[in-house]
């Protein structure tokens, strides 16, 4: 008798401790969580155009300006730099862009951001900016929008082959049309690979 009550205070206190040394500690929320904004917009559309995964700063009191200083390079976003995947070759100005993942940079300004997309992968902030490495450089119009987000925000509006990816903070609003090739026809095209 006096082992089995000594083998159960043992299986209780193994059974305590051990509860508390597999015990997961998960991180609060991070303050500028990553999002996804992809076009088509509808979840009820799988075979997706352009996907951007980015982080979204709040402005908490601040103002853009200070967040993303005019004329500076900037991530798009917060922590890591912003990534846009094109799964269609598509036209943003007068550049035709192959499939494939590139990072997100801009360049705020008052009348207008410059947009860059970038070959460089796993890019933390905008740090380690190589002008080289530029697949796309041009500019979009900013303005004023009708209400003042307080997180970053991006979204794509549009219909079939074109659309407008907006990027949104504070009141500047920033609109960059896309027009993408139809699959088959991209197929053709050299260099493309699916």
């Amino acid at each position: 008798m006096k082992n089995s009550k000594f083998a159960a205070l043992i299986l209780i206190v193994a059974v305590a401790f051990s509860s508390n040394a597999f015990a997961q500690k998960f991180k609060d929320l991070d303050k500028s969580p990553m999002d996804v904004s992809a076009f088509p917009s509808s979840y009820k559309e799988s075979d997706k155009k352009v996907k951007v995964v980015y982080s979204r700063p709040q402005l908490n009191g601040r103002d853009v300006a200070k967040l993303a200083p005019n004329g500076e390079i900037w991530r798009t976003g917060a922590n890591e730099a912003a990534e846009i995947t094109f799964y269609y070759p598509a036209k943003i100005g007068n550049d035709v862009v192959k499939p494939g993942t590139y990072t997100l940079f801009t360049i705020p300004g008052n009348k207008g951001w410059t947009i860059i997309l970038n070959s460089a992968s796993n890019v933390w902030g905008a740090y380690t900016y190589n002008e080289e490495l530029n697949i796309v450089k041009l500019e979009a119009e900013a303005t004023k929008g009708k209400e003042s987000l307080e997180a970053f925000s991006i979204v794509f509006e549009g219909e079939k082959n074109e659309a407008v990816m907006y990027m949104g903070w504070g009141e500047t609003l920033v609109k960059l049309p896309i027009t993408f090739m139809d699959k088959e026809k991209s197929k053709k095209l050299k260099g493309t690979k699916y």
